[in-house]
């Protein structure tokens, strides 16, 4: 199998300028747009994944891909192309040079925050109304832009590995974001989103997590928190905030259109 190292140069015909960070089980690059593609951008965006991409694990992420690419929303970051070499899959997006909530490249107020979880909120609005779960809404997710934000990296992780597992989920800071009730088996459903809404406001308002610290560098430790620690809100939270993230964490959750409506009409 291929890694993700020996593909710093590059990997199809598109060539890496520098890499752009990691996350879900896999590299991000900045790439020269490849003449063949139909867009304007001078650069994009590729992903590509580290789990090895056997055929029927090829063929199902290129279908949810095509699912993720058939919802028109200005609030999803648009996806180009995905294929794969030597057994490595890997796909290409738009590029957005603002950062990710989890890394602004410029200093973020409060209102722009919100407003991206807006954005976010209704990103994932659209992937509902079209039937698709994202199921890996986090900070590193909402890439920033001058108007707002777009989602981004619908959750493939699940397509490379068998179960849903802390290993299927990502990385240790994802699974904050994960809704218990996935971690435990159950089939994604658009509450599960909302509920990772409600964890990413509750992040960005309070700039902390709704389980405390959790540890970086023990998977099975953080597993067990995450399903076995009720969520705690933080003090910091203004009212109107902390009820939306009650709402979005409780057994009757708002729809992530309604969280929306509440986000934009707060502003």
């Amino acid at each position: 199998m291929n890694t993700t190292g020996e593909h710093m140069r590059g990997i199809a015909d598109y060539e890496f300028i520098r890499p752009l960070g990691s996350g879900n089980h896999g590299q991000y690059f900045l790439a020269h747009r490849p003449a063949r593609l139909p867009v304007e951008a001078a650069e994009v965006a590729v992903k590509v994944l580290a789990a090895e991409s056997t055929e029927v694990a090829f063929r199902r992420a290129t279908r949810e891909l095509r699912a993720f690419a058939s919802v028109r929303s200005a609030y999803l970051v648009a996806p180009y192309d995905a294929g794969q070499q030597d057994g490595v899959f890997y796909y290409s997006t738009e590029y957005l040079p603002g950062g990710s909530l989890a890394a602004p490249a410029a200093p973020l107020d409060r209102a722009g925050a919100l407003r991206a979880v807006a954005h976010a909120a209704r990103a994932v609005a659209d992937l509902h109304g079209a039937g698709v779960v994202h199921r890996d809404v986090k900070p590193g997710n909402v890439l920033l832009h001058g108007g707002g934000a777009r989602l981004s990296d619908l959750g493939l992780a699940h397509v490379f590995a068998e179960g849903v597992t802390i290993t299927g989920m990502g990385p240790l800071d994802s699974v904050e974001f994960v809704d218990p009730a996935l971690l435990l088996g159950e089939r994604p459903r658009p509450e599960h989103d909302v509920w990772s809404l409600g964890v990413l406001l509750h992040r960005v308002v309070s700039g902390t997590g709704i389980y405390g610290t959790l540890p970086q560098d023990d998977g099975l430790l953080v597993l067990r928190r995450v399903v076995s620690t009720p969520p705690r809100l933080s003090d910091d939270l203004p009212e109107p905030v902390a009820t939306l993230v009650r709402e979005c964490l409780g057994a009757d959750r708002p729809t992530a259109a309604a969280v929306a409506e509440r986000l934009e009409g707060s502003g």
